[in-house]
């Protein structure tokens, strides 16, 4: 009995959409770097980029469950001694990038710090409004919603 490990010229990548409408961050973040990755998959291999392409909708109308819309703090640093900059959910879904806090919640998903993860990541867009540029590509409807209750608000 052998190990099936998939070769990339066997790898298909199908492109996905999400409208992230009402829907928890924490559970479509989770969710979306499983796709990324390949993990639904049966012919996952953890070195080959086996990952669908996924287009997330409606990025700033995601939901935060609890008091983490006022209470959550990102933190970034910009390079200078004294640079540590913060924001809440709140500001950021109020702000000029919205799209930014489910990018995040992806990213920090993702395995950290390797030039594989970094490809998967690559296939990820993420809009703010309903309107998007891959029609060409004709993603299929990926309706995270309705796969358990808990996943909308």
């Amino acid at each position: 009995m052998h190990t099936y490990s998939a070769k990339p010229s066997e790898v298909t990548k199908k492109w996905l959409i999400i409208d992230a409408q009402g829907v928890v961050l924490g559970r479509l973040a989770s969710h979306i770097a499983k796709l990324l990755r390949g993990k639904h998959k049966p012919i996952f291999t953890p070195h080959i980029d086996t990952g669908d392409h996924v287009v997330v909708i409606n990025a700033d109308k995601v939901k935060l469950t609890g008091k983490k819309l006022r209470n959550k703090i990102y933190y970034r640093h910009t390079g200078f001694p004294g640079g540590v900059k913060s924001a809440t959910p709140e500001f950021i879904l109020g702000g000029a990038h919205p799209q930014r806090v489910v990018e995040k919640a992806v990213e920090r998903m993702m395995p950290k710090e390797s030039p594989l993860a970094r490809d998967q990541l690559a296939k990820l867009r993420v809009y703010a409004g309903a309107e998007h540029p891959h029609e060409a590509q004709k993603p299929e409807a990926y309706d995270f919603a309705a796969m358990n209750p808990k996943n909308k608000r």
